[in-house]
Parts: structure tokens; C-alpha cells; sequence
């Protein structure tokens, strides 16, 4: 299993990281939300996931972890409000520059 998250982690990450050198707008907001799901899942994994342990304390002699879960649903709030706050940014600069390149200017050929 520690395999898998460490696989899914590398490639999210590795493609978050991809689409932030795309230098436009959308991969880079894309890039941005991959990089925040592999934070996520990281978080989530570093709890040492229990399967069939109880999330209430007090029912069983080991329980979940609920630390991580709790920071994961709070990334999960701000990250969805960063990215909406983000892509009206980049609609508001794409109106004014007329161009999706992140610095305003268009790559010379």
C-alpha cells in the first residue's frame, strides 16, 4: 500500500510541477491543484491510515487518527477557495493583457 501512495504522490506531484512550467494560465492553476492534492494525500498518509479501526475514542483499543483528517478537510476548504480566488484573477488578467501567458507577454519565436 505504501507503494501505491508513494507512486500516486510522485506522479501528482510531478505533474503539478509540469503543468506550473507551462508559463499559462490554466495548466498553471491545474499544476497548482495537483501540487495541493499530492500535499493532501501526504498529510493523509503520514496519519498511518487504520482500516477497521473506530474514529471514536473509546470504542476499541486503538482508534483513528483524526488530526489528519481534520488539516486535510481544512487544506481541502482553502484550497478550493485559493483556486476559485485564482482563476477569477487570471480571467481578470486575461480581459485586461489579452494574452493567457502568466508574465503578459507572449514567447518570441
Amino acid at each position: 500500500m505504501e507503494a501505491v501512495f508513494a507512486i500516486t504522490l510522485g506522479v501528482l506531484t510531478a505533474s503539478g510541477v509540469y503543468l506550473l512550467l507551462r508559463a499559462r494560465i490554466f495548466p498553471v492553476v491545474m499544476g497548482l491543484t495537483l501540487i495541493s492534492y499530492a500535499v493532501n494525500l501526504f498529510i493523509f498518509a503520514m496519519g498511518r491510515l487504520g482500516t477497521g479501526v473506530p474514529a471514536v475514542i473509546g470504542k476499541s483499543a486503538e482508534y483513528g487518527d483524526p488530526l489528519p483528517q481534520a488539516l486535510v478537510l481544512t487544506a481541502i476548504v482553502i484550497g478550493f477557495a485559493m483556486t476559485a480566488f485564482v482563476v477569477v484573477l487570471a480571467l481578470r488578467g486575461l480581459g485586461e493583457l489579452k494574452t493567457d501567458h502568466v508574465d503578459g507577454e507572449e514567447p518570441r519565436a
